[in-house]
């Protein structure tokens, strides 16, 4: 067993114990960015969201079920991850650069938080511009919740939405819940349904903009189809 007193053998072993290390994190790293390991998601159903309870944030709250954001004409609502992050912030600030057509179309912008806490949704809203209500059991970010932690941070797609926010000015806090994703929805009016579903798929994954002015305008020809 003289050799493995070698300087040689040990060198050598070590070695390889450091590039089989390096090995497996480059294939934790490569598998970290594709979509293998991505949180499920599973679509809504209006019935689903026709049925969740929303507050509206004011000194005496008032409760009303979802639909009433909808029903008559139909609404795009973001489901916002965390009101003080600055990639929920610039997508807000993406989704109000459509309010000029949204309001040619008829069709309102709402949004949803998961919690009311300290001054959060109010510093939210010079980024959002409509209507913002609590859903205190999240049933926006639903049914089946998604979740990201600590891989959001290695992976390449969520450190170019970083730079793409900080590049545009934007900035936030770490306040609050934020590893369950959210979303935006196009719902149509009365039993229309939902015309458009994005799910977050990783932190700063943001809607695109034509996707929801396509739908938004088959609120609007549906509803000149039944009048």
């Amino acid at each position: 067993m003289s050799f493995l007193q070698e300087p040689g053998f040990f060198t050598m072993g070590m070695w390889s114990i450091g590039a089989g290390a390096l090995g497996a994190a480059a294939v934790a790293l490569l598998l970290a960015n594709t979509d293998i390991f991505l949180p499920k998601s599973q679509k809504a159903s209006l019935e689903y969201l026709e049925d969740t309870d929303l507050k509206t944030i004011q000194k005496e709250p008032r409760t009303f079920k979802a639909k009433e954001l909808w029903e008559k004409k139909g609404a795009v609502i973001m489901a916002v991850r965390r009101p003080g992050c600055f990639l929920c912030r610039e997508e807000a600030a993406d989704l109000s650069s459509l309010k000029p057509k949204l309001d040619e179309l008829g069709v309102p912008l709402y949004a949803v938080v998961k919690e009311n806490i300290k001054s959060e949704v109010k510093d939210f809203q010079p980024y959002f511009k409509g209507d913002v209500f609590l859903d205190e059991k999240k049933r926006f970010y639903g049914p089946q919740r998604r979740k990201m932690m600590f891989m959001g941070f290695i992976r390449l797609g969520v450190w170019h939405n970083f730079f793409r926010a900080w590049n545009g000015g934007f900035s936030g806090n770490l306040e609050g819940e934020g590893i369950i994703l959210g979303g935006v929805f196009v719902i149509g009016s009365g039993k229309q349904g939902i015309l458009l579903e994005h799910k977050e798929k990783e932190f700063g994954d943001k809607v695109n903009l034509s996707s929801v002015l396509e739908a938004a305008r088959k609120i609007r020809s549906q509803a000149s189809e039944n009048k």
